[in-house]
C-alpha cells in the first residue's frame, strides 16, 4: 500500500480507484447499519463518505460487510491444495482463514509448514496460519516427523504465523513438561497467543491450563463447559463442522455482555459441506436463524477473530483496511451476492470469476516408504478373548468388544456374519515395515477392502476388509497413488482417489473431489457398508487420544491406560 497515497485519496486531495456507493453497511465496532459509501485505493480503504472516483458501482443499499474470517481450521481436511481450498470457499464470503497445518506437519515435519506457507502466497484470499504445537500427538504411533520448540521458533517470526495452534497436550501444560512449556514461552516472546485444546477440561486443571498461557478453545461441546471457559478468560471458538457440530449446542451462550470473546469456526470441514453448505456464511445463517442478532453473528465472524489474532487490516470496513468485504441483499439469510477481495470483486453469485488467476502449484516431496511384498496382515490365534475396536455411530470415540474369535486354518480372520472385520494400520513415513492388525465392528463391510492414508494424526495407511488379499490389494492402491482413498473387491479397484500431496490433499477442484469421493461412496455401499461415511469413520481409528480403543502403526492402544495392549486378553 501507497500510504501517501491512500492519506490523498483520504482528504479528498485525489480520486480512487472504486467507490463501492449507496451501501448499507454493517458497522462491527457499534453494530449498527451505516447508508454511505465506501473509496477504495490499492485494495485498500480510504474512507467512508462521499468521494470522487475512478470507477464505482452502485449497491442500491445493499448491505456491505467485512469479509468472513475463519480462525481454526484445517484445510488438508478438505483434501483440496490451499488453492482449490481458497477458490472453494472464496464465493461463500471467507475472505481470511487462519489455518494449522497440523496433518501436513505430522507427515513432513517443517518441510509441511513451509510448503503451506509458500503454496498460500499470491492466493485470492488471506491465507495465515497458526504453528502446530503436537507433533506428534502421542509416542504410541510413527508419524513422519517430530517438532520441537526449537523447530518452532524458526517460524514464530513469520509475518503470516498468528499464533502457536491448538495445545493438544493439555496434560503436558498443566503438569509442566518443559518442551511444551518451553513452546509456550517462545510464543510469548513472540507476543502470539497459544490456542487451546482441551476438551471436558474444567475446574482446576482449568485454571493450571489458562494460568501456563493459552489463550483460546475450539472444543467445548456442553454449555456449561464453554461457559466456565468463557468466565476464566478464554476466547471460546464455537465450531460447526463435519465430523463435531455444537453450533446448536452453543448458541443459548452467546448474549449481548460475552459475544466480544466468542468466534465462529469451522475446524475440519468435507468437500460435500463446503459445497452444499458453504463455510462461516453458513454457520452466520444458522445463528441467525437460530435467534441470535445478525449484527452480532456478522461481528464474531469478522472482527472478534481479528482483533483475538491482532491482524489489524481486516475484520471491518474502516479506513486503512484491506477491502476484503461481502455483498449481500437480505440481512436475517445473509446469502452472499458477491466478494471484494483486496478490493476487487472475486466472486459472484457463488462462482469465482473466471478472471481469477491460479497459482503456479509447489512441489512437495514424497511421504510413502513401503514395502508392499513385505505386507502381511495374519493373525495367529492365541487364548482368551479378541479385543475389537466399536465404532460409535456419528462419533469419532470408540467402545471395546471382547469377543470370542473366529479362526480357520490357525489363523484369527474376519467374520461378517458377526459384523467383525480385520483392519491394519501400515507405517508409511520410515519404511520402518511396522503394521498394527486389529478388529472392529460397525461398519457393515460384506466383501472387498477399504483404505486411506488419511488417517489422525499420524497418517499412517489405514485399511479395513473382510479378507487379506483384499486388504492388501487396496494398500497397494493407496502407495501406488502416492496416497489417496481406495476401495477394492476381489482384489479389483472399484474406486479411488488419489492424494498425492503428503497422502492428504489435492490439487483437483473441490466440486470433482465431491465427484470422486461420491464415487467411493457407492463403491462402499455395494459392499455392503452401513455408515454414511466410511472414510471419515476409518480415519479416526488410527488416533491414540480419544478413547476407548484406537490402533497404530505400533498396536492396539487403549486410550484409557495410555498404553499398548495385546489383542488377545
Amino acid at each position: 500500500m501507497d500510504l501517501n497515497r491512500l492519506l490523498r485519496v483520504s482528504r479528498g486531495d485525489a480520486p480512487a480507484d472504486l467507490l463501492v456507493a449507496n451501501a448499507s453497511i454493517v458497522n462491527v465496532f457499534t453494530r449498527e447499519i451505516v447508508e454511505s459509501s465506501v473509496a477504495i485505493v490499492d485494495g485498500h480503504i480510504a474512507g467512508i463518505g462521499q468521494y470522487e472516483a475512478e470507477q464505482s458501482v452502485d449497491l442500491d443499499g445493499r448491505y456491505l460487510a467485512p469479509g468472513f474470517i475463519d480462525p481454526h481450521l484445517h484445510i488438508e481436511s478438505s483434501m483440496a491444495s490451499v488453492s482449490e481450498f481458497a477458490r472453494g470457499v472464496l464465493p461463500s464470503g471467507t475472505t481470511t482463514v487462519v489455518a494449522d497445518p497440523h496433518e501436513i506437519a505430522n507427515v513432513l515435519g517443517t518441510a509441511g509448514i513451509e510448503y503451506m506457507l509458500q503454496s498460500s502466497e499470491n492466493q485470492p484470499m488471506n491465507v495465515c496460519f497458526t504453528l502446530s504445537s503436537c507433533v506428534p500427538a502421542t509416542d504410541m504411533e510413527t508419524s513422519g516427523a517430530r517438532i520441537t520448540a526449537d523447530d518452532m521458533v524458526q517460524f514464530l517470526p513469520h509475518e503470516r504465523i498468528l499464533a502457536v495452534a491448538e495445545m493438544m497436550n493439555f496434560p503436558g501444560v498443566i503438569f509442566g513438561d518443559p518442551d511444551i512449556l518451553k513452546k509456550i514461552s517462545y510464543a510469548k516472546k513472540y507476543r502470539k497467543p497459544v490456542d487451546g485444546h482441551s476438551p471436558g477440561l474444567g475446574d482446576k486443571q482449568l485454571q493450571a491450563y489458562i494460568g501456563a498461557g493459552i489463550s483460546s478453545d475450539h472444543e467445548c461441546t456442553a454449555l456449561e463447559e464453554a461457559r466456565e471457559k468463557l468466565h476464566a478468560g478464554m476466547h471460546v471458538m464455537i465450531r460447526e463442522g463435519t465430523g463435531a457440530k455444537n453450533l446448536a449446542g452453543l448458541l443459548p451462550l452467546v448474549n449481548e455482555r460475552n459475544c466480544r470473546r466468542l468466534m465462529w469456526c469451522t475446524d475440519d470441514r468435507h468437500p460435500h459441506d463446503l459445497i452444499r453448505h458453504g463455510h462461516i456464511d453458513s454457520i452466520v445463517r444458522d445463528a441467525i436463524q437460530g435467534g441470535l442478532d445478525p449484527l452480532i453473528a456478522i461481528q464474531m465472524a469478522t472482527l472478534n477473530p481479528a482483533e483475538y489474532f491482532r491482524i489489524a487490516d481486516v475484520g471491518a470496513i474502516a479506513p486503512g483496511r484491506r477491502a476484503d468485504m461481502v455483498v449481500f441483499s437480505d440481512l436475517t439469510s445473509v446469502q452472499i451476492d458477491e466478494v471484494y477481495s483486496f478490493g476487487r470483486v472475486v466472486a459472484r453469485k457463488g462462482k469465482l470469476l473466471p478472471e481469477i488467476e491460479k497459482p503456479s502449484s509447489i512441489p512437495v516431496p514424497r511421504s510413502m516408504k513401503v514395502d508392499i511384498s513385505a505386507l502381511d496382515f495374519s493373525v495367529p490365534v492365541q487364548d482368551g478373548r479378541l479385543r475389537v475396536i466399536q465404532l460409535v455411530p456419528q462419533q469419532i470415540v470408540t467402545r471395546q468388544l471382547l469377543i470370542e474369535p473366529t479362526v480357520a486354518e490357525g489363523f484369527t480372520v474376519s467374520d461378517t456374519a458377526r459384523d467383525i472385520l480385520k483392519m491394519a494400520v501400515v507405517e508409511r513415513h520410515a519404511g520402518s515395515g511396522n503394521i498394527g492388525v486389529g478388529f472392529v465392528n460397525g461398519f457393515g463391510l460384506k466383501h472387498g477392502a477399504l483404505a486411506s492414508s488419511v488417517a489422525h494424526d499420524s497418517h499412517n495407511i489405514i485399511v479395513v476388509g473382510t479378507n487379506d488379499a483384499d486388504m492388501k490389494a487396496a494398500v497397494v492402491a493407496v502407495v501406488e497413488m502416492g496416497g489417496g482413498l481406495a476401495a477394492v473387491s476381489e482384489t479389483t479397484l472399484r474406486a479411488l482417489l488419489p492424494l498425492p500431496i503428503a497422502g492428504l490433499m489435492t490439487d483437483m477442484p473441490l466440486a470433482r473431489i465431491r465427484d470422486e469421493l461420491d464415487r467411493l461412496m457407492i463403491a462402499s455401499t455395494e459392499m455392503g457398508v452401513m455408515i454414511d461415511d466410511p472414510f471419515m469413520a476409518l480415519s479416526f481409528l488410527a488416533l491414540p487420544v480419544i478413547p476407548e480403543l484406537k490402533l497404530t502403526d505400533e498396536g492396539l492402544v487403549d486410550v484409557g491406560r495410555f498404553e499398548i495392549v495385546s489383542l488377545f486378553e
